[in-house]
């Protein structure tokens, strides 16, 4: 960004926002890169440790594999809805998803790995053919949230940075980029101070690194949690215990309730 100009009629002026055409050519690029690091991980996983457990309660390194290639095809539906101003489900139906899941769950780690590469192919040339003004479509979730397509890409980048810590397969929240940390610890917690959150007590969050702070749940906070914003994401997503962040006092922490 450029530094700020004075206009002495308006004050200081800053730079526009970027558009959504911008928005979402910037976050597909950070897709590229977040899957190019998800297949290297996939491309060294061993046959057995393919069928063996992943960090989701009941679903093996498979189940996950096979969810994040369904996730990007159902992507592309989302993303040729916008295009072509349909009405195109995400998926099916909720049965079709989970059998799509298991049913793809036991195939070797070389046929995942092209299922991977090929679904990622698709959502990437869906996302190059929509126009500039097609970002703006309006698009249903599976969940029933409606929001513009230009939030595809980063719900996609979501999908691969948690799913790959998922695999526990050496990538973990310290390796998720700053950004996406950052992002999502915003988000997430916003989420948790509101219905999310309800009956959940207050907790001041602060990042140590990026010096954020949010607050999560109801009431005024009588804990404060510290921690890397990465250690903190991973406490608000599920995927860590959260037994590495400072707490003040010593007390423990609260239980989180289920994101989706």
């Amino acid at each position: 960004m450029t530094d700020p100009q004075t206009d002495p009629r308006t004050g200081p002026q800053t730079d526009p926002a970027p558009s959504l055409p911008a928005v979402a050519a910037r976050r597909l690029d950070e897709v590229e890169e977040s899957t190019r690091l998800l297949l290297r991980t996939v491309a060294g996983i061993g046959a057995e440790a393919a069928a063996g457990p992943s960090a989701l309660p009941g679903w093996t390194r498979g189940h996950v594999l096979a969810h994040l290639a369904r996730n990007a095809d159902s992507l592309v539906n989302l993303l040729d809805g916008a295009r072509t101003g349909t009405d195109i489900p995400q998926y099916p139906s909720q049965e079709a998803r989970d059998r799509d899941i298991e049913e793809g769950a036991p195939r070797p780690v070389d046929a995942q790995l092209a299922d991977l590469r090929a679904s990622h192919a698709r959502f990437a040339a869906a996302a190059a053919l929509l126009p500039d003004g097609a970002w703006a479509a309006e698009v249903k979730h599976r969940s029933g949230a409606v929001f513009p397509a230009a939030e595809l890409p980063w719900r996609r980048l979501a999908e691969v940075e948690y799913h790959h810590v998922d695999l526990d397969a050496g990538y973990t929240p310290a390796h998720w980029p700053e950004e996406f940390a950052s992002t999502e610890f915003r988000q997430l917690a916003e989420k948790l101070a509101g219905p999310a959150g309800a009956g959940l007590p207050a907790v001041e969050l602060l990042a140590e690194d990026t010096a954020e702070r949010a607050v999560i749940g109801a009431g005024t906070p009588a804990l404060t949690v510290e921690g890397p914003v990465r250690a903190l994401l991973a406490w608000l997503s599920g995927r860590s215990d959260g037994a590495a962040l400072r707490r003040t006092p010593g007390t423990d922490l609260p239980v989180l309730p289920p994101l989706g």
